[in-house]
């Protein structure tokens, strides 16, 4: 931009638009030193006219020191938290074979899709490697061998699983606890029985899916 332009005094009809007035030369010139002393770094006002001749001036320099605001995530409830606040509570009103056997259904749909369609042509082994890596919330098991005589013949609707243990609703609505150390539980879904090792299957449901199971093996009761 011409020197001379930003120097020329304010147009007669401007004057009165915009409510200002030109300065004399030396007004204007203290202004402009005291203006570029309060913009410009202390470390670069030593010499502001041979600035001001070689190279643009970066005004506003100044910054404020911002805090970092670092991403957290949301900390969920700590497992003794849980257990105070009774989260995987289930009231006693609540224990009725007959309000689990929609979630059965809900079940059985989704182990059908997971599955792409369960026929008689069906691999039974990549059968087996989908149910392993399944939700079995919903699931109807039988406990079929454990160390624990009194398990074996168990069956029910599986309501809550959790790393060491199934909670199954048996249709004499009561809730049984069995630990899956030690068990083996069987799964029925249109004509397809699939054993499931309970020692082998020690994860949580949603660690289960990124695992990779062994089809072969044996389990020491």
């Amino acid at each position: 931009m011409d020197e001379g332009l930003v120097r020329a005094k304010i147009p007669p009809h401007l004057v009165d638009l915009l409510s200002v007035q030109s300065e004399t030369y030396s007004k204007a010139d203290a202004f402009t030193q005291a203006f570029l002393k309060s913009s410009i770094p202390p470390r670069s006002r030593h010499d502001i006219k041979e600035m001001l001749g070689h190279k643009a001036v970066i005004l506003g320099y100044t910054r404020t020191n911002k805090e970092k605001k670092r991403n957290k995530k949301a900390k969920g409830l700590s497992a003794r938290q849980k257990r105070e606040m009774k989260v995987f509570h289930i009231k006693p009103e609540q224990q009725r074979y007959e309000f689990f056997l929609p979630l059965h259904e809900l079940w059985k749909k989704y182990i059908i899709d997971l599955c792409n369609g369960l026929k008689p042509s069906s691999n039974p082994q990549l059968v087996q490697q989908k149910l392993l890596k399944a939700d079995f919330h919903g699931a109807i098991v039988t406990v079929v061998r454990s160390k624990c005589p009194s398990y074996v013949g168990t069956t029910g609707i599986i309501v809550q699983e959790f790393k060491h243990i199934f909670k199954i609703i048996t249709k004499e609505d009561k809730l049984k606890v069995i630990p899956k150390r030690n068990s083996v539980f069987s799964v029925e879904l249109n004509g397809f029985i699939s054993h499931i090792y309970g020692s082998r299957f020690e994860h949580r449901a949603s660690e289960r899916s990124a695992k990779k199971f062994k089809l072969k093996g044996t389990i020491d009761l």
